[in-house]
């Protein structure tokens, strides 16, 4: 999703882990940007502008652009980004160049709402199974999320990704047939249904048996 969020960037000269380290000391976050058939620049950005807006509420499909000093500005997307797995600090960041008349594939988080009947009438579980969906669409096209309601959803029965609206220029490129929630009988159930399945064919086996011995017998009569 496009937003009027200008992050304004400087060309950096060197490379390497000491010059990051220097860069990181003086409170700025070391980037690349690339794409759209232009050369790559290795560029530095504010981490706390970054950390903003990956936090937001359209996260890292957020399209802002970004000025760099004595240079172009362009609309960018973050690609990838590294953090300090104990401080939590921003090391590192990818930032691609986005064309707005083309297709990009993004992925989109899925958010579900509502009380299933097959959890509240029907006494199942409901599982959350996938999170988000891959779709391909124009930059200005990308949504924040998808909302779905489940409050129809019964006991055995599933939400799947072919069954989200594509709206506008949206195609899905995740498998229609995968699973994005569902209510599933409690495990103590599955068990039971299970061990009953399996105490009954000896049964119809035995019966069998018996049906040929039977059978056997005539014949011999």
């Amino acid at each position: 999703m496009r937003k009027d969020i200008t992050v304004v960037a400087a060309e950096r000269p060197g490379r390497g882990k000491n010059e990051a380290r220097r860069l990181r000391a003086r409170g700025l976050c070391p980037a690349v940007l690339y794409g759209a058939g232009k050369d790559s620049v290795a560029v530095t950005v504010s981490p706390k502008e970054i950390q903003k807006i990956l936090h937001s509420s359209t996260g890292h499909n957020t399209i802002f652009n970004l000025s760099v000093e004595a240079g172009e500005t362009a609309p960018v997307m973050i690609i990838d980004w590294q953090r300090d797995p104990v401080k939590g600090q921003l090391l590192h960041t990818d930032l691609k160049r986005i064309d707005l008349t083309r297709r990009i594939t993004v992925k989109v988080p899925v958010h579900t709402h509502g009380d299933p009947v097959g959890v509240k009438v029907q006494g199942g579980l409901y599982e959350l199974v996938t999170r988000e969906i891959e779709i391909e669409c124009l930059p200005d096209d990308i949504p924040e999320h998808f909302d779905i309601n489940v409050q129809q959803l019964g006991l055995g029965q599933s939400v799947r990704a072919g069954e989200i609206g594509m709206t506008g220029s949206m195609k899905l490129v995740s498998p229609p047939e995968a699973v994005i929630s569902h209510v599933i009988a409690p495990k103590g159930e599955v068990e039971k249904t299970e061990e009953s399945v399996a105490t009954a064919e000896p049964e119809v086996i035995k019966k069998g048996k018996k049906e040929e011995e039977a059978g056997d017998k005539k014949k011999k009569k």
